[in-house]
């Protein structure tokens, strides 16, 4: 029996970029159809299970299962459920990743109807054909982040361009998310949800001291509108509570920290080495304290050559917020397989496998050997497995391993990102 059982039953977890947005210049989009993940499900899942990863973030198309009239074709994830299934692997169901059916108002009331009905008949779905339980969700994307991009830089629908309508568009998906919840939990009272945002740090231009306010606010106020409507700290009269919100997922890249460039359009990334960069640590030790629920870091990857580095570099730093109490359950790598820039097309190279186009246009999938490496080398620190067995769930991790890790190393918080 666990010392102190652990909510996922490995440590580490990943997951696909699955975004269905209506894209500026290019319409509807369907990322795991880009990814070709629909028809190399099996393999991606394999790859997971063989290197000791039970838990995958997977998403749901809403614009594409939902016909409208109550109507929905779920067969799009067949696959991933028939992988899942195979591989011993638990999803956390991603409800809406950047992605609404055409002709829906997000700002009418029937937002939130339609979104709750839709989630209440996914949950159904998936609960219906789970090999193991609890049902895990994250029912809205990065509520918070999804309202920059849609509520005021216009990458995708709703195509607001202020920092008004961002805070309108942000509202509403807090708004359905809360219904989407409550619907879900009517059929399954035990299910979790995982409520996931950016952690971000920004600073004023070292020559614009008069920015000073302007970032302090987005640092501490607006990057958590979303969670704290969730959580019933804002707008109480929407429903939100701690148990709604239930478990915070922190994404963190390093373009997370930023210099203000005043609005309107996204900030500008600091440059590694300099001395305004925070450590990860301090991040997640507030967002944590604010809500004071169990957390994981939801998305993190270096790019290139630098992403064992920089898991190593994560890991020590969620390690470091163990020591100060904060309650971590999980670090995703993300994602499994490589993603694209949404802008350009290019492939990041951030993922656990590289992808490359054969002739023919099938995409293959090649493991990068360092980041794996270094994976294995956190989870045999950590007593965690290297691979998983026929049955995964019959040991949970046992969260006192990974606070003895913790306090063994007794890791110093590090503003020094590689």
């Amino acid at each position: 029996m666990a010392e102190r059982t652990g909510i996922f039953p490995t440590f580490f977890m990943s997951g696909f970029e699955c975004s269905t947005f209506d894209w500026k210049d290019k319409g509807r989009r369907d990322l795991s159809a880009e990814l070709q993940h629909y028809q190399h499900a099996d393999e991606d899942y394999a790859l997971l299970a063989r290197i000791g990863i039970a838990v995958a973030r997977e998403g749901i198309p809403w614009p594409l299962v939902d016909k409208g009239n109550g109507e929905y074709d779920f067969s799009p994830i067949d696959g991933f459920l028939a992988a899942q299934r195979r591989y011993n692997v638990l999803p956390i169901w991603d409800l809406c990743h950047y992605g609404y059916p055409p002709g829906l108002d997000p700002y009418s009331p029937a937002f939130a109807e339609r979104f709750a009905a839709y989630a209440g008949a996914a949950a159904r779905y998936v609960g219906e054909r789970a090999h193991h339980g609890p049902l895990c969700f994250t029912p809205v994307n990065e509520p918070t982040f999804w309202g920059y991009m849609g509520g005021e830089w216009g990458w995708c629908a709703p195509f607001g361009k202020s920092a008004e309508e961002r805070r309108r568009f942000t509202l509403a998906l807090a708004r359905a998310d809360i219904a989407a919840v409550n619907r879900i939990r009517a059929d399954f009272a035990d299910a979790r949800m995982v409520h996931i945002d950016p952690l971000i740090w920004v600073v004023p231009p070292r020559d614009r001291p008069d920015f000073a306010e302007e970032a302090h606010r987005e640092s501490y106020e607006d990057a958590y509108i979303a969670w704290d409507v969730i959580s019933g700290l804002k707008h109480p009269e929407l429903g939100g509570s701690p148990e709604i919100i239930d478990i915070l997922g922190f994404n963190n890249y390093s373009f997370g920290q930023m210099e203000y460039q005043g609005g309107g359009k996204p900030n500008q990334p600091l440059k590694p080495g300099d001395d305004r960069i925070r450590p990860l640590c301090d991040l997640i030790e507030e967002g944590w304290a604010k809500y004071r629920r169990p957390c994981i870091i939801a998305e993190t990857s270096g790019l290139h050559g630098g992403r064992p580095d920089w898991l190593n570099d994560v890991v020590s730093e969620g390690l470091a917020a163990v020591n100060r109490g904060v309650d971590l359950h999980a670090i995703c790598l993300f994602p499994a397989v490589d993603m694209t820039d949404w802008h350009s097309g290019a492939w990041l190279h951030m993922g656990i496998a590289d992808v490359e186009a054969l002739p023919g246009g099938t995409l293959m999938r090649t493991p990068f050997p360092p980041y794996v490496q270094m994976l294995q080398r956190w989870q045999r620190r950590l007593r965690r497995v290297t691979a998983l067995d026929e049955n995964p769930y019959d040991t949970p991790v046992d969260l006192a391993d990974v606070i003895r890790s913790a306090r063994e190393l007794d890791l110093a918080p590090d503003a020094n990102w590689h």
